[in-house]
């Protein structure tokens, strides 16, 4: 069962992708980007419980972590707010 869930993730993540490509806004591409990464921490998540390894749990927290810090530099640079911390 949990290969099947694996398999879906991935297939959402294909068509989640979609969205970022033809976003008709950068908000748009924006959301699908997070959306992606969301999904990206889920599949690791998934794969972990899977192949009962712990180190993949790691490896999810800091791309959770990076990809939240991707979201905040790319909602700065495209709000107009380049100086101010």
């Amino acid at each position: 069962m949990l290969a099947w869930v694996i398999r879906f993730m991935v297939l959402s993540i294909v068509v989640s992708m979609v969205r970022v490509v033809i976003g008709p806004t950068v908000a748009d591409r924006m959301i699908g980007l997070n959306l992606v990464a969301a999904q990206t921490l889920a599949l690791l998540v998934l794969i972990s419980v899977s192949m009962e390894r712990s180190i993949y749990l790691d490896v999810a927290l800091v791309y959770d972590i990076f990809g939240f810090v991707g979201i905040l530099v790319m909602t700065r640079y495209f709000s107009g707010k380049k100086g101010e911390l």
